[in-house]
């Protein structure tokens, strides 16, 4: 990778760039929406319902709000970390002597539990590069054939960063392969936040084509009384006022992503919110966020494996350093996460892997999070953006996750 210090800054114009590099690569993935989910995060939840839970005692909240789902478990190799591959390989053969350094050959290393390894593994298959991936010995089998499939040479390691790390220094210090981390460099991020330039974009044409749709129905039925900007669930109905996103929420790992497109909603007025899981300290970039300082180090085992990694430093700096420019950061349970994932699949038709559904189970479960909604979505309420992050999950761990009648 290049030197984060030649790199273009981190703001929303070089996100814009950054999509002009990677859009002839990925696919603009599709937003839908689910009137039925919709309802649900709008439905303050009964005293019932939070026994048991950390919320018990506390008064439901009572959000209204859309949910716009951007879904990456469509994109190529079946999740978003392509966008962020492709642009780093992108600028690397443009760096000045690499190619006529061998680069090609001494190739690109990478360290990553699946998603990043499978995107990097395409970006350099498709410029002819030779490419070299670390994964940990407790990867999803189907990831590692994935990666493999896409013609890398997967080397395993340990399942903690330090552990991957320090494998792919090896294979830097033998091959003199080029690094191209997982998300703590700047053209990570900025890859990754094309999907926020897309979703805000996406949302914005459909809710054009939905107010021009209702004034034609409203030209056809003269007489009739106007629609209501609300269901009874006080969820936001076809009619809403906006005109696009109040606010995005997406899974955070290492951050690329959330600082990705927290980068590309910059000056907007959208809000950018992160979600992670809390089992085994797997919410480390809360714990970071709330105390201004980052926490290096994770060890956890939660089901969400793709959110296994501590924040980077870069992406830190835009969530929570001197950036700020993310507005909270949630976590949620195993169980909350699960329940979220059996939602998508049921009532959406969509397999998405366990870290997808974070952001989801955040708007649905997380009291806190619902109580901002409320206050701050009033009557009219939200129009959210969920980042569904990827999808590859396999039959079987599917099958494993919710057997024996799980409810």
């Amino acid at each position: 990778m290049a030197d984060p210090s030649t790199c273009a800054p981190l703001t929303r114009a070089s996100v814009v760039e950054a999509h002009r590099i990677v859009a002839p690569h990925v696919h603009r993935t599709p937003v839908v929406t689910n009137r039925t989910l919709s309802e649900m995060a709008s439905r303050p939840r009964t005293a019932e319902e939070l026994r048991g839970t950390r919320w018990e005692g506390r008064r439901p909240a009572a959000p209204r709000m859309r949910l716009w789902f951007k879904c990456e478990n469509m994109q190529r190799i079946g999740a978003f970390k392509v966008r962020g591959a492709f642009h780093a390989v992108e600028k690397l053969m443009r760096e000045e002597g690499w190619l006529g350094g061998g680069g090609r050959e001494k190739g690109v290393v990478t360290h990553s539990s699946g998603n990043h390894a499978q995107a990097l593994a395409l970006a350099a298959r498709e410029n002819g590069i030779k490419a070299r991936i670390v994964m940990p010995d407790i990867s999803i089998p189907q990831k590692i054939a994935a990666t493999r499939g896409y013609g890398a040479e997967v080397i395993f390691s340990g399942s903690t960063s330090p552990e991957r790390e320090a494998a792919a220094a090896r294979v830097i210090a033998e091959t003199g392969a080029r690094l191209v981390p997982p998300y703590d460099h700047p053209d990570i991020l900025l890859g990754q936040g094309t999907m926020g330039l897309e979703l805000q974009e996406q949302v914005g044409e459909m809710l054009a084509a939905e107010k021009k749709q209702q004034h034609n129905d409203k030209g056809s039925r003269s007489g009739e009384e106007k629609t209501t900007t609300t269901t009874k669930s006080g969820s936001s109905s076809s009619s809403s006022s906006k005109t696009g996103l109040d606010a995005i929420i997406t899974p955070c790992g290492g951050g690329g992503m959330l600082s990705g497109v927290a980068l590309s909603c910059e000056g907007t007025g959208i809000r950018v919110f992160g979600a992670e899981p809390l089992f085994q300290g797997a919410d480390d970039g809360k714990r970071g966020y709330e105390s201004g300082r980052r926490v290096a180090s994770v060890s956890t085992l939660t089901v969400a494996d793709g959110l296994r990694t501590p924040v980077g430093e870069i992406p830190f700096s835009v969530i929570a350093g001197d950036r700020r420019l993310v507005s909270g950061m949630f976590s949620v349970t195993e169980a909350e996460i699960l329940a979220a994932m059996r939602l998508v699949l049921e009532r959406c038709k969509m397999v998405v892997e366990p870290s997808a559904c974070v952001p989801l189970a955040a708007a649905l479960f997380d009291e806190e999070f619902r109580a901002v909604v409320e206050r701050e979505g009033g009557e009219e309420g939200w129009e959210l953006g969920i980042v569904l992050s990827g999808g590859n999950v396999g039959v079987d761990a599917i099958g494993r996750m919710f057997g024996g009648g799980a409810k």
